[in-house]
């Protein structure tokens, strides 16, 4: 006997009243000069997070973890693009918390 699956009649609702805008991808992301930056920072760190939590170091590193080369101040707060000292290693996690913090504190 074969049992028979239902498809949901219900299609996915969006219930946010504020819908956050589209994420583009800046060129600079696809620049040699980018590419030549994050593979500088990446290999500062040695591949592993540089995120510090109540004085304790991730441990986060590659290559069983992606590695994002992060700009300390967000280039659209006016960081240097392709300054060393304005780059940091973050693991995924570390990252889109960092981020998400930079553009709330824009808002």
């Amino acid at each position: 006997m074969k049992l028979a699956t239902i498809r949901p009649n219900l299609a996915a609702f969006d219930g946010r009243r504020v819908k956050a805008p589209a994420k583009t991808a800046a060129t600079i992301y696809q620049s040699p000069e980018f590419r030549a930056w994050r593979e500088t920072v990446i290999t500062r760190a040695a591949g592993q997070c540089e995120a510090v939590n109540n004085g304790a170091r991730c441990r986060k590193a590659q290559p069983r973890h992606r590695m994002f080369a992060d700009h300390k101040i967000e280039l659209t707060d006016g960081g240097a693009p392709f300054d060393p000292d304005n780059g940091q290693c973050l693991c995924g996690a570390h990252h889109s918390a960092k981020t998400f913090a930079a553009r709330a504190g824009r808002r």
